[in-house]
Parts: structure tokens; sequence; C-alpha cells
């Protein structure tokens, strides 16, 4: 255990002076603040092994309920090897996103992962047919409920094991965010890890949806302690309308649009871009980098350059993971061609995570709310039908599915997760009180299916027999 706890903290020391170098980060705000993270990762880690070693039974949970780091690979194929610390070079909320936590599971998976990233087109291709005939039935029963969830009764009662305090999906929103409605406890040990990390994620999740109510602090009143900053400054809608550089990079807009696009070492490698890219209200670990304001964001909405930009950088990110917008109008999204080299990248490099989670926050934010759930359904379908990406999953059903700001799509695409979800008494991510209705549903309209498909067998086996025997006789007769 004293070397696990001491390898940990290697990888902290080791991370810590990689970011100051890329970035250049001297100020002494920067310093403390990743030496903090660190300390607080390394206490996580270490009341997580007390906790583990005194489960019952000697099985532990999947994952760590903690921020934890996720499996990082230095070459630029599918190696399985550690991470460190990329959880937090993107995310803005620093000591409660734990998305990157299962690299020793992941890791052997990942090495079979490798021998797919370099099949030949034909068997690509054969993939997609395959593919295609699978989703057949998901995509049907996404059809057929599809607006059965605006119907239904979407008030749960505080009893239910399964009601999150943190997700107003289920509930009248209030003006501030808050809810005094508790919940029981799952009833089972799997439930109680699963649910207790989708409650820390829903915090985050809600307060970006509530528009991030009584927020006060700000690193860039602390940042314009180091820097010169005139009252009306603008970096983030300066930077998308193409008269600002971005830090440390020194880039403009329309540098990262035409000399980055399918440069994917530089995406993969450089992480000081992304909250150029897509700026949000909280605070990021790029020093530079600064938050959105209430202004900046109204006169983003009024600007056509500046969301068309915004559009720009969204198409670059997609072909970095694999993604192709179908449809600029409803924001549709499919498979590039080179998706499986690009979701073998993706799904070992799981720091993409919190930048995927950045992205859907940020096209919320500023006018593009709508592109939201396509891509947000486009990952379920891949994790849950497709059973691609699966270290991508659980922030997925986290993170991603809860940044989708209409409330009726995210119901709508809660239940497609929960429809396609195995095992579905391991689905965490709605009350039971839905989760009961849904399967009632569904099992009876695989009731009528059968019923169908038995009627029709019937039928043609009496329209088979019919011919037989006309046959039987057409011998006979010839014979005779």
């Amino acid at each position: 255990m004293l070397l696990r706890m001491a390898w940990f903290l290697c990888r902290r020391v080791r991370r810590l002076i990689e970011t100051l170098w890329r970035l250049n980060l001297t100020s002494l705000y920067c310093l403390c603040r990743n030496v903090a993270l660190a300390g607080w990762r390394l206490l996580s880690a270490l009341t997580w092994e007390e906790e583990r070693d005194g489960s019952e039974g000697g099985e532990g949970p999947e994952g760590r309920s903690s921020p934890g780091p996720g499996p990082q690979h230095g070459a630029k194929d599918c190696e399985c090897q550690p991470e460190a610390a990329e959880g937090w070079t993107e995310d803005s909320d620093l000591l409660t996103d734990d998305e990157n936590d299962e690299e020793e599971e992941n890791c052997g998976e990942e090495e079979e992962e490798e021998e797919n990233c370099g099949e030949e087109e034909e068997e690509e291709e054969n993939c997609d047919e395959d593919d295609e005939e699978s989703n057949c039935e998901a995509d049907e029963d996404a059809d057929d409920d599809k607006n059965g969830s605006d119907s239904e009764d979407v008030c749960v009662p505080a009893s239910d094991e399964l009601y999150c305090v943190y997700d107003s999906t289920w509930e009248v929103e209030e003006e501030d965010g808050s809810s005094v409605m508790q919940a029981r406890r799952p009833a089972t040990r799997k439930q109680q890890y699963r649910f207790s990390r989708f409650q820390n994620a829903a915090r985050d999740m809600q307060r970006y949806r509530h528009d991030y109510p009584g927020l006060q602090f700000s690193t860039r009143g602390l940042q314009s302690s180091f820097q010169d900053m005139s009252s009306d400054d603008m970096p983030n809608l300066e930077f998308h309308l193409g008269t600002r550089i971005s830090s440390p990079d020194g880039q403009y807009i329309k540098d990262f649009h035409n000399g980055w696009k399918g440069n994917y070492d530089a995406l993969e490698e450089v992480h000081t871009f992304i909250q150029w890219l897509f700026p949000l209200q909280e605070p990021g670990v790029n020093f530079y980098a600064k938050e959105l304001t209430k202004e900046e964001i109204k006169k983003f909405l009024s600007s056509r350059i500046a969301k068309e930009n915004l559009l720009k950088s969204y198409e670059l990110m997609l072909d970095f993971y694999g993604i192709e917008l179908c449809d600029k109008e409803t924001g549709e999204v499919k498979r590039a061609p080179n998706w499986r080299h690009r979701f073998c990248n993706l799904n070992t490099r799981t720091h993409n995570n919190l930048r995927i989670t950045r992205i859907l926050k940020c096209l919320g934010t500023l006018g593009y709310p709508h592109y939201q759930a396509p891509l947000v359904h486009f990952f379920l379908k891949e994790t849950l039908v497709n059973q691609e990406l699966p270290n991508v999953k659980e922030s997925v059903l986290n993170y991603f599915l809860f940044a989708v700001l209409d409330k009726k799509e995210r119901r709508k695409l809660i239940r497609f997760a929960y429809l396609n979800y195995e095992p579905r008494d391991q689905f965490v991510w709605c009350p039971m009180k839905f989760q009961n209705q849904w399967s009632a549903l569904s099992e009876g309209k695989k009731t009528v299916k059968r019923k169908i498909n038995v009627n029709e067998h019937d039928q043609s086996l009496n329209s088979e027999d019919g011919a037989k025997i006309k046959v039987i006789k057409m011998v006979y007769a010839e014979s005779v």
C-alpha cells in the first residue's frame, strides 16, 4: 500500500513539473493550487484504500468514488500506460470531477482494443453493417418512446431510493436551484457506489444548468493582481472575433481552425487551447484563460462572427474524436470515416471526457443548446448499443447526459439510456418510479411483438404446408 501511495505522489509531482514547464506558470497562485490539488487527491486515494480494505466479501467497487488519475498513453497508438492527473487539466470543477478513475480495470481492455486500432478498411465496413443491424431494435424502441416521456408524470416522491436532490429533471426547478427533498439510500452496494458518483457529478451539472447561482468568487479578480486588465476587457469575445491571440499558445482562432485540423498529435498533447475555444463561466487550469462574463455572453450571442467561429471549433473537435456534423440546423452527428482509429484514442485518453463535458456546456451557453442532445444521443448509442468506448460510458451517463439544458430532451435521453443499459437493475441515473414504468411498457411491447411474430410464423407454416400438399398431389397424379 505504501508503494502504491508513493507511486501516486510521484505521478502528481511529475505532472506538476510538466504543467509548470508547458504553461510557464511561475506565479505563486498556480503553484499553490496544483500542490493543494495533488495533496487532496493523495488523501482521497488513501481514504479509498482504507474503505476498500474493510469492504465485505473482498469485492470492491468497480472504480473509485473520489477523483483520481485516469490512464494516459504516452505513445501515439493505443498502448496502455499510466496517465498522470489528466483528470484536472481542462476541467474547472477540480475537486468534484471523478470521470477518469478506473485505469487499473481498463488497462487489460485497452490492450485488447489495441489489436482493433489497425484493422483494415474491409473489416471496418463489415463492422458498420453489423452495427446498423444491431441498432435497429434500439432505434425502433427510441422512436416508439420518443413522445411517451413528454406525457408522463414527471413528479418524483421523496421516498424514491434513486432520487437525487441535485437532479432537477424530474421536479419543477426552483430559482435558486435548491431542494428540500431527501432521498433514501439505494438498496444494493453497487447501486450505492454508482449513485454516490452520480450525486457528485449532478451537483456540478445542476450548478451549470442553473447558470451558476451565487457565483461570487472569480479567479479573474485574482489573476488581475498578476496581469493588468481593464474593466471592459472581454478576452473570450475578442478571441472569437479574431482580434486577440490565445495565451500561452499565441494563436488566433483562425490558426486553430486552419492549421490544427487533422493535427491530432497537437490536439491531444496541448492542453491550453480548449478553454479558449470553449469558454465557460467557471475557472480552469490554464492561468491565462479567463472565465466568461455575463456581458460577454450577451455580446457573444449577438455576434454572427463569434458564433460561426464557435461552430468551426466544434467541427474541429468533432473531427478529432472521429465524428462528423451531418446537419448544421439540427446538430445531428455521425461517425467519420476514420472513426475506429479516433475512437481508440478517445477511449484510452480519458481526459478527453472532460473536454467533451466542457464543449457541451459551452454549446448550451453560447447559442447552440440544440446541438447538445444529438451529441449525447450519439455517445449513448455508441457506448450502450454498439458497445464502443467503454471508458467513456460512465462520463456519458454522469456528465454528458445532464449537460443537456432542454428538460424534455434530457428525459428522452435518460429513457433511451435506461432501455439500452445492461444490467438494468444497476441503472441509477433516474428514480425507480420511472424505471418501473419504462420496464412495464417495454415488456408489454415485447409481448405484442412476440405475438405478432408467432402469428406471422404460423401463417407462413400454413402456406408452406399447403404448397407442399399441392406438390405431392401433382407428383402422385403424374405417377398414376
